[in-house]
């Protein structure tokens, strides 16, 4: 590539950032700053949390049968008093690469974001219900997080138009 050629591509990419650059402050400014994430509505509408599950390779079966018998029932008893509208469990057809790899979403739809974002007081005594060998209790659900290599919690809104 000659001198002139390199001088004339450097150019053209200053203009085109300079385009760029008036395009999202002109133009397309209002929708730069609107991304992000949006309010998750009013107070009194369901409350929708994501939360995904990345297993150790090769036991995933064991955590989700951890979880379907120690942790499942507890989503479905806070299902009966209304704090949680549904409980969805879902596992992805196919493989992603390794960074975004997660095994098990569990998308749970609370009442309200109050709801969602509060300690229940009666989960101990819940808990105690439905588990009263504890120390079973205790030492399944500490596998279970033993054989977790990531979880995460993703608040969700829909803004699917009306």
């Amino acid at each position: 590539m000659t001198q002139i050629q390199s001088e004339r591509g450097s150019a053209m990419r200053l203009v085109w950032i300079a385009i760029f650059g008036i395009i999202s402050v002109f133009g397309f400014g209002t929708q730069l700053r609107a991304q992000g994430a949006p309010p998750q509505g009013k107070a009194d509408q369901p409350y929708v949390v994501e939360y995904y599950y990345k297993v150790q390779w090769g036991h995933q079966q064991e955590f989700l049968d951890l979880f379907l018998k120690n942790h499942y029932p507890l989503l479905r008893k806070l299902e009966t008093t209304g704090r949680i509208v549904s409980v969805k469990i879902e596992s992805p057809a196919y493989h992603t690469t390794e960074d975004g790899r997660w095994d098990y979403r569990v998308t749970i739809r609370f009442k309200n974001s109050t709801v969602a974002t509060t300690a229940n007081p009666d989960e101990a005594v819940m808990i105690q219900a439905l588990w009263p060998d504890q120390a079973t209790y205790k030492r399944e659900e500490q596998r279970r997080f033993e054989i977790l290599l990531a979880h995460w919690d993703l608040p969700v809104t829909d803004i699917t138009p009306q």
